[in-house]
């Protein structure tokens, strides 16, 4: 879809892009543990330590981690970036 709009809006001189966030440090995430915790019979926090340790960065996204992306992705740097979808979590897409 990202690439669809990208070239449709090309020539009106507008970029398309997506972010793809990881695991981020988020009420959403916070439930989400919570009920994988539980039903993994451990305590909350259990589920999500398991999957931190796992990324290749090794700590859990921040907000402000996708909001510089957003940024720059707003800014004049990237009037030259179109069609893309980009991976801002700490690399857990390698695994």
């Amino acid at each position: 879809m990202t690439q669809c709009m990208a070239k449709e809006l090309a020539p009106h001189g507008i970029t398309v892009n997506a972010y793809c966030p990881g695991i981020v440090d988020t009420r959403m995430w916070d439930h989400i543990d919570t009920v994988r915790s539980e039903a993994m019979g451990r305590e909350k926090g259990a589920a999500l330590q398991a999957m931190v340790e796992t990324f290749p960065l090794g700590s859990q996204e921040q907000p402000e981690d996708v909001a510089n992306l957003v940024s720059f992705l707003a800014s004049p740097d990237s009037n030259y970036i179109t069609g893309q979808a980009i991976n801002v979590c700490g690399g857990i897409h390698m695994q």
